[in-house]
């Protein structure tokens, strides 16, 4: 199988559960890099969020890429931006009202950092800023300038995950014709701009890199890694801890990410 570009998700997929790259699926993935193959980590996580992971693989530089915030923003390793889908003021507007639908954090994320209006924060925002290495501004609605531009929503639990449920239950159907609106974990939901996914983002870098979609294999196990697996011409690879519409859209189930699957698939397909 000629592959030049391996996308891979972050959590549940390059990740393992203790939030760690393990050494096979490291050795393989430089393995596939030496050979002069395409990695590109595709994530929700700002490139704030991924810069240690690349470090690990030996990634840097103008010619190495990220696909981050699910796919609104290309990046390259010095940080220089290739596309920015952004959301402005009235969606700003828009996602405060979501909110009512139940008890739950709102942020909003950006390059430099996350924004909240909310007082109260649950654990799992404060992870997910943790996990990044983002600061959380805390603003009331009225300190939110007019000419306010974001790249992702996140919707999380504050302290009962049945609140997260009943808001994606009861999302109105102008938002999902609007929005990209998914799932990527049971205790969150996140909202891009309409046609910003990591498969449209990873279909414009392609392109870029001169690399036929043919030649391109994706890994990934949520929500947020459907784009991806709805591209007809993409080799796609299912984590043996995926939901079961990623495993359904799949050319290949591997095993989970606490079991090396990344490197068991690479071994198998590609080196």
């Amino acid at each position: 199988m000629s592959i030049k570009l391996i996308a891979v998700d972050l959590d549940g997929t390059l990740l393992s559960s203790t939030n760690s790259i393990l050494p096979e699926t490291e050795k393989t993935l430089k393995n596939a890099i030496s050979e002069g193959i395409q990695v590109v980590l595709a994530t929700g996580r700002p490139l704030s969020g991924v810069m240690p992971f690349n470090k690990q693989l030996g990634l840097a530089g103008k010619k190495q890429y990220n696909i981050v915030f699910n796919g609104a923003v290309i990046q390259n390793l010095a940080g220089d931006v290739l596309m920015n889908q952004e959301m402005n003021y009235q969606d700003f507007s828009s996602m405060r009202k979501l909110q009512r639908l139940a008890h739950v954090n709102l942020h909003f994320e950006t390059p430099e950092c996350f924004w909240t209006c909310d007082r109260d924060l649950g654990a799992n925002l404060a992870v997910n800023a943790a996990m990044t290495n983002n600061m959380i501004k805390v603003r009331k609605a009225e300190e939110i300038p007019q000419d306010f531009a974001f790249n992702k929503v996140g919707f999380s639990m504050t302290e009962d995950v049945n609140e997260v449920e009943k808001l994606w239950n009861n999302i109105p159907e102008w938002a999902f014709a609007k929005y990209d609106i998914v799932r990527s974990f049971s205790t969150n939901v996140e909202i891009n701009i309409k046609d910003a996914s990591k498969g449209n983002a990873l279909m414009v870098l392609a392109d870029r890199l001169k690399i036929d979609q043919s030649q391109v294999m994706v890994f990934g196990d949520q929500g947020n890694d459907i784009s991806m697996f709805s591209n007809p011409n993409f080799k796609k690879v299912a984590m043996g801890n995926a939901i079961e519409l990623i495993k359904d859209s799949a050319d290949y189930v591997t095993d989970d990410n606490d079991h090396d699957g990344i490197a068991k698939a690479l071994k198998k397909y590609v080196l």
